[in-house]
């Protein structure tokens, strides 16, 4: 067993996104590994790095810190840390240090990957024997009983930009990929979050959601392309009222200097624009005309997927 351990996982733009956590008679699903969402967007190679470390304690405790700060609300991370733990024998004080590269709470799945990276080193930490399934499935239900999160744990295990035809968690989603290369960027820029939690409690919200979200993969998977994808998740984003004047701005002036396509974060007031690397200053440019460079974050496509280490 060791005392620490370490790993990484990319951070994840939804593009859109079809909320399944009912039955077909609306009745809510029990098992939150069935529960999820179809949809899609990217990973990133700015994310959550993670370091678990452990000492051993007459009872269990946990401390978790984001960026240096102890954060005591960091539920979804604690929830996987207390169900590892629950599989072994001895009591352990855990603390585990997340560096988020990326806005918190604002669609950069950092909830998910904090979780996916938590359940990933301190399985190494403890020494135990999972599958790479079998921590995410830790991670997913976590997010799923915390309302972080629905379906962002499975596509960050694959990286790339990901589409989930079937919910649940790692395991029992169907995943696929729209492939991309090493020479595509995303620009991203946040003008504030957005509460998950908030957006989950609204059954009108939720009812345009899954219309729209049914109707964008259709219309994706008609078409795969990176520009149709880009197309479907801006009138997604339109169609369920989502997008505000300013994102609205913004997504038609990464458009318009030479973005493959343009869309905004799910959830947050954010948007992300695709390029490839010959327009990433022009589409810059463009993104600092209507945010301060320190809300601007550029980022290859991670193709690896979470890791250890």
């Amino acid at each position: 067993m060791l005392d620490r351990a370490r790993a990484f996982s990319p951070a994840g733009i939804s593009s859109f996104f079809e909320i399944c956590d009912r039955t077909s008679e609306g009745i809510l699903i029990a098992d939150a590994e069935q529960i999820g969402a179809r949809g899609g967007g990217f990973a990133l190679d700015k994310g959550v790095s993670t370091e678990v470390s452990l000492a051993k304690a007459k009872e269990n405790r946990v401390n978790v810190f984001i960026n240096e700060t102890l954060w005591q609300e960091a539920d979804t991370t604690r929830t996987v840390v207390e169900t590892l733990l629950k599989k072994v024998p001895k009591a352990y004080h855990v603390t585990v240090r997340h560096r988020v590269d990326v806005p918190i709470g604002a669609g950069f799945g950092t909830s998910a990957a904090g979780a996916l990276g938590t359940a990933l080193a301190l399985s190494k930490a403890l020494d135990l024997n999972f599958t790479y399934n079998q921590l995410g499935r830790i991670a997913h239900v976590a997010e799923v009983k915390c309302r972080t999160g629905l379906g962002t744990v499975g596509p960050l295990m694959h990286g790339g930009c990901g589409l989930t035809l079937e919910p649940g968690a790692p395991g029992y989603a169907s995943l696929d990929q729209i492939p991309v290369s090493a020479d595509h960027r995303i620009i991203a820029g946040t003008f504030r979050p957005y509460s998950t939690k908030e957006m989950l409690s609204s059954r009108e919200k939720r009812r345009i959601i899954n219309e729209w979200g049914r109707k964008t993969l259709e219309k994706i998977l008609a078409y795969p392309s990176l520009g149709n994808f880009m197309r479907a998740c801006k009138e997604f984003a339109v169609g369920t009222g989502f997008v505000t004047e300013r994102v609205q701005k913004l997504i038609e002036l990464a458009e318009k200097t030479g973005a493959i396509g343009a869309a905004q974060n799910m959830v947050g007031e954010a948007v992300h624009a695709l390029v490839t690397g010959d327009r990433v200053e022009a589409v810059h440019e463009a993104f600092k005309k209507v945010l301060p460079e320190e809300k601007i974050i550029i980022a290859n496509i991670d193709l690896q997927g979470a890791r250890i280490g």
